[in-house]
């Protein structure tokens, strides 16, 4: 079994925001053939995915992006998995908007949701595929800025950048993570896996509860 993470905040409020690009991707990959719908579990909304004889267990934790950990933690000891099995998806203030990047382990980079996973897991040493937002203006708090939402003229990118990291995730569970970085990130032998996902439909999936709002969804 393989798990792919995507961080946000759960309910309508933060729906579409930066900070939920992960959220997105776990979406697209949702609206597949054969994927189960989601349901609680683990702190989080989860489905499940077939991809060849892998099953895919696709997350979106409800803890709030600053717990976001608990839920990692939560399905790591339930399926007795090693870290080697899960992929965290998140967005990435340093990036442009749409640029990918996966990395095999690394630091948190400020992303309080990897920051979170770090502690619960006790290592940086789990993989991640980073989604580049962008970064505010001088005038814009970072805070602020994750919780907005994307221009109309960033769309276009944002949109591609969700289809390409759902097929950077298919990729990963395929050939791991090396093969994943290789390509994603450009390297030589970059190509896109020959399976494609379809465009995501217009169905909402989103059951999670918004439950309150704790001071947890900045950057």
């Amino acid at each position: 079994m393989k798990v792919v993470i995507g961080l946000g905040n759960p309910g309508p409020r933060y729906h579409g925001t930066r900070h939920n690009i992960g959220y997105a991707v776990i979406d697209y990959l949702a609206a597949g053939p054969g994927v189960s719908s989601f349901r609680s579990r683990f702190q989080a909304q989860v489905a499940e995915m077939p991809e060849g004889s892998e099953q895919v267990l696709l997350v979106k934790p409800e803890t709030f992006m600053n717990l976001s950990g608990r839920a990692v933690r939560e399905a790591l000891d339930f399926y007795k998995l090693e870290i080697s099995d899960f992929l965290i998806v998140c967005d990435d203030l340093a990036l442009p908007v749409g640029k990918l990047r996966v990395r095999a382990k690394g630091s948190d980079g400020g992303q309080k949701g990897l920051r979170s996973i770090q502690e619960q897991l006790g290592t940086p040493e789990y993989a991640r595929l980073r989604v580049g937002i962008g970064s505010p203006n001088e005038h814009m708090d970072a805070a602020d800025y994750v919780l907005s939402r994307f221009a109309s003229g960033e769309r276009a990118a944002i949109d591609d950048a969700v289809a390409a990291a759902a097929q950077g995730v298919i990729l990963w569970v395929r050939e791991g993570i090396d093969v994943c970085m290789n390509r994603v990130n450009g390297g030589p032998e970059a190509e896109k896996p020959k399976k494609e996902r379809p465009k995501r439909e217009n169905r909402d999936d989103r059951k999670t509860a918004d439950g309150g709002h704790p001071p947890a969804a900045d950057s």
